[in-house]
């Protein structure tokens, strides 16, 4: 399977994507970076620069359609910069049209507040969001993983970088069911 990680081409909290990153190479899918810019982008750790990463695909030249998941690793500033292009917003929203699986961890679930994804769905995220997923029409949990089979697609979210052994091995199980069904 093919799994976009979309990120902004900087502010995603690093750990997030890397331990997802290698979940889902451990199940022998195929993870490729999604930006809005070619090149590298910058990870965090917290609000310190950590390492760069090399993007291998940009919003414009791709669509869900080219995927079978999505996964939104949080950082403060990395979803804050994705819920601000109409591209990558759009981008996000085409997995739940398609009925794909999409992951979200920490401030992740912003970009699908402003993709209009969440009312009707029941997510986590990190606690400064509850409010922003309420008024959007979503049910918010303090839950380690919450996993929500709303149609259409599921939705798999995820607290804080500490939620991470948790999170990662639901996300490639999620992804791997919904391939399997999507085959039957």
């Amino acid at each position: 399977m093919r799994i976009a990680f979309l990120v902004a081409p900087e502010g995603v909290e690093q750990v997030e994507l890397t331990q997802p990153w290698q979940a889902v190479t451990d199940a022998g899918d195929s993870p490729e970076l999604v930006s809005t810019k070619p090149g590298r982008i910058q990870a965090f750790h917290h609000l310190e620069k950590a390492d760069t990463f090399p993007v291998d695909r940009t919003v414009e030249g791709v669509s869900a359609g080219d995927y079978d998941g999505l996964v939104l690793p949080g950082g403060v500033a990395n979803p804050d910069a994705l819920r601000m292009d109409e591209r990558a917003v759009a981008f996000v929203r085409g997995f739940f049209e398609a009925g794909k699986p999409v992951a979200a961890i920490c401030h992740a679930p912003w970009i699908l507040v402003e993709a209009d994804v969440v009312r009707g769905r029941t997510l986590t995220s990190w606690p400064s969001l509850r409010t922003d997923i309420r008024n959007a029409g979503g049910t918010w949990v303090d839950e380690q993983v919450r996993i929500c089979e709303a149609a259409p697609g599921t939705l798999i979210t995820s607290r804080k970088p500490a939620d991470l052994k948790a999170f990662c091995p639901a996300v490639t199980a999620e992804f791997k069911k919904a391939h399997e069904s999507a085959r039957a």
